[in-house]
């Protein structure tokens, strides 16, 4: 290792001591539990092979990008962060896959990288908390689907509750139990379309749709069904559209839950009775407030100027 100083990064309060060096990158490894490589390179339940992880990322267009910057540069803007011992890449696993396609290039050149080199005896509490910062509450690039799968992990495979996720990298206990419940859901479906996370983002997260749920167990799988088949659009409308036909009451929902109805059919049917069309409401409370007893014995005793202003 080829040391040119020391610096410190700072987790929960706590300075933990980093050497900087360049190392060469041939010894280092990618890190299998990062988010982005879980995604891209688990399909089939198995851990990945160093090589496949580096075949996977240089067909990555963020990958070719970060090529390009790093010749454009020199080499690195920002350092990558390895555990010492291992030499995981705990932080830059995309700048190490650019800089081995470099390197097949210019070996000589491209052979070393600048890191930041933590202590081997850094906890795993410690990494969860310094990948935290840098993609949950700092510079957020992984996705939802990523972040939320990170926390899932660390909740269900390394047994940590989430009040302690919460003041690792400080979020609520509300939004990192939303997130885990949304990939949940999408590992009981299995459905590993990362671009669908929004839908089902918008779908857990409605009270009314959860009571819908409740009320009609079939709801899910039916409502996966018609995102798969394009028959529900778009994310918004779920949050809109879907949410008129719940709103709807029992009538509307019981022919789309139990399928007798089609999702256009049935928001049409729901705007029919007044839902979420502002002028249909005010109509049906005015005809309300008309049949109100109370309301037919002010009208009848009406007289003159005032009855006549009444009439329509």
């Amino acid at each position: 290792m080829a040391k040119y100083g020391t610096d410190f990064l700072v987790l929960r309060g706590k300075k933990i001591p980093v050497d900087l060096a360049d190392l060469p990158q041939v010894n280092l490894h990618f890190y299998l539990e990062n988010p982005r490589l879980y995604t891209l390179v688990r399909t089939d339940g198995r851990d990945p092979t160093q090589e496949e992880i580096e075949e996977r990322l240089a067909t990555m267009d963020h990958v070719r990008q970060l090529v390009h910057s790093i010749k454009e540069n020199s080499g690195l803007m920002d350092a990558i962060i390895v555990q010492g011992g291992t030499n995981v890449v705990l932080e830059g696993n995309s700048r190490l896959a650019a800089y081995r396609i470099l390197a097949k290039q210019d070996p000589i050149k491209w052979g070393k990288i600048k890191a930041k080199v933590l202590p081997e005896s850094i906890s795993e509490s410690e990494i969860f908390s310094l990948l935290g910062e840098y993609h949950i509450i700092g510079k957020k690039d992984w996705a939802p689907y990523e972040q939320a799968g990170y926390l899932y992990r660390r909740h269900k495979t390394h047994g940590v509750e989430i009040p302690d996720l919460g003041k690792e990298i400080n979020l609520s206990t509300r939004t990192i139990g939303h997130l885990i419940d949304v990939y949940q859901f999408m590992l009981d479906h299995d459905e590993h379309d990362v671009n669908r996370w929004s839908y089902y983002d918008e779908y857990l997260k409605s009270n009314k749709m959860k009571k819908a749920r409740e009320q009609y167990p079939q709801l899910d799988t039916l409502v996966v069904k018609k995102i798969r088949s394009g028959e529900i659009p778009r994310a918004v409308d779920v949050r809109d559209e879907l949410k008129k036909i719940v709103e709807a009451g029992r009538k509307v929902l019981d022919k789309f839950a139990t399928g007798k109805r089609s999702f256009e059919d049935s928001v049409q049917a729901a705007l029919h009775k007044g839902i979420g069309g502002h002028g249909v409401r005010h109509l049906r409370k005015f005809k309300e407030w008309l049949g109100a007893s109370d309301t037919q014995v002010e009208i009848s005793s009406l007289d003159g100027e005032s009855s006549k202003d009444c009439l329509y």
